[in-house]
């Protein structure tokens, strides 16, 4: 039993495969032929590794310049890391998190083919993340056993279809109407984004329609501008840490470092836009198969990368503006004499740089700046919050890093403090409402296809 729940936790936790599989599914539901069969199963499943892999070579290369960043200004304190924080946690919450991790996701599918919830989330390794700091945030709240299995896949699966049904509406104008929602845990970070950018900014003057000048011709090239712009970062960081220091992280000299790692960073962000592409031309037309003859109406809810495509240089403002308000964050924090959250490099990137693609598509190029900086400062003091209700559990200097995972674990931890066990079942019970009555987002109509549902 403990191998077959490990097997299926490990094809669960995968996105590829679970793009594989929904993707088969769905073309054998279309009745395609064998040759449609083979490619449409392997093109999303070869779309994700390429994404997969275009991250880690951007992770790779993010990691050594925070710690460059960490020595050259003399700062000490906590960098939100979900993967450090899982690894920690699976040795003392591993079987609960799998089962949570397993149940969610049925729970997901249930609810999408019985309500007016009809996302799909399919980010495997973020349903393990929050599946990891349910079964923390439920182990402090006195909970165990099945008690904590069940009440932990419920909120899972829960929130795997309303948090992509809360956004939906700005996801479609982000996608020009594409098909898919929002299947990240920092989903609440990129609606208030659009939410903020739509009130201070101007959708007509943004990022993604801006026309370049024929004498900064080499910009219209994201890959390129990307490079460039990390090459000067890496340099900048670099020198202020010392070569003393630098002699530490690499044998190369720091320039020649800061400009491979800054190139390479751009090579990542490259192959992520491929993948996607290779994603989005197979899985979104399979879907159809799942649709029409499985769960109707149904969507897809993907990764965040997905949509760095919709405004490529967007995404490298948003990431920028957001490290800037995550350093602020960090100051304000100090002053406050809370404890500092270092501005992670890897969440900073992709927390903010999707941020900035939906304040982009919503409010322009001043959107994007002012609300992806908000968002910044909100991704150093979250994670702060946090930190108290995981040390209680025994992971001290340790935090999630993404908006969502922070929102829950401060929810549930400060309500339990408060009301007790009751709290928990208190939120178990409005989700179920929000579930039962789904025009509590404006989706009320859902006539058709999918793209008809209209959340505010």
């Amino acid at each position: 039993m403990q191998l077959l729940l490990s097997f299926l936790t490990e094809i669960f936790s995968q996105p590829a495969f679970l793009m594989g599989i929904i993707a088969f599914v769905g073309l054998v539901c279309l009745r395609s032929p064998l040759n449609k069969l083979l490619t449409g199963t392997l093109k999303p499943i070869l779309g994700y590794l390429m994404l997969s892999a275009g991250a880690g070579v951007i992770i790779s290369n993010l990691n050594p310049l925070g710690s460059i960043i960490e020595a050259g200004f003399g700062i000490r304190g906590v960098i939100p890391n979900n993967e450090a924080i899982v690894s920690v946690a699976q040795k003392v919450l591993g079987v609960e998190t799998m089962s949570i991790l397993l149940l969610g996701f049925i729970i997901n599918l249930i609810i999408a083919r019985f309500t007016k919830y009809k996302y799909i989330f399919l980010t495997g390794h973020h349903s393990f993340f929050l599946a990891c700091l349910f079964s923390a945030v439920l182990r402090a709240a006195k909970f165990d056993g099945w008690e904590l299995i069940i009440i932990g896949g419920f909120l899972l699966g829960s929130w795997s279809a309303i948090s992509p049904a809360i956004g939906q509406n700005y996801t479609k104008q982000v996608t020009d109407d594409g098909g898919i929602a929002m299947g990240h845990f920092g989903s609440i970070g990129y609606y208030l984004s659009a939410f903020i950018a739509k009130r201070v900014g101007d959708k007509n003057n943004s990022f993604a329609d801006t026309e370049i000048s024929e004498k900064w011709g080499f910009l219209r090239d994201t890959t390129v501008t990307t490079g460039i712009v990390m090459v000067i970062i890496y340099i900048f960081c670099s020198l202020v840490a010392g070569s003393e220091y630098m002699a530490t992280i690499t044998e190369q000299s720091p320039i020649i470092f800061s400009i491979l790692s800054g190139l390479q960073f751009a090579v990542g962000v490259a192959i992520v836009y491929n993948g996607v592409r290779l994603i989005l031309g197979d899985l979104v037309p399979a879907f159809q198969g799942i649709s029409q003859k499985l769960i109707p109406n149904s969507i897809p809810a993907v990764d965040c990368a997905v949509f760095f495509t919709f405004s490529p240089t967007a995404v490298v403002v948003g990431f920028i503006c957001s490290f800037i308000g995550g350093l602020i964050g960090m100051f304000i924090l100090g002053g406050m004499g809370m404890a500092l959250i270092i501005p992670g490099m890897v969440p900073h990137f992709f927390c903010g740089g999707t941020s900035g693609v939906f304040a982009d598509k919503l409010g322009g190029k001043r959107g994007c700046i002012i609300a992806s900086f908000i968002g910044g400062i909100l991704l150093a003091f979250l994670p702060a919050l946090l930190l108290p209700t995981l040390g209680d559990l025994g992971f001290q200097n340790s935090t999630f890093a993404d908006f969502d995972f922070a929102v829950w674990g401060i929810i549930i931890g400060k309500l339990f403090n408060i009301f007790g066990q009751t709290a928990i079942y208190f939120i178990c019970l409005i989700l179920i409402i929000v579930l039962c009555v789904p025009f509590f987002f404006k989706s009320i109509k859902v006539v058709g296809d999918s793209r008809n549902i209209d959340q505010s």
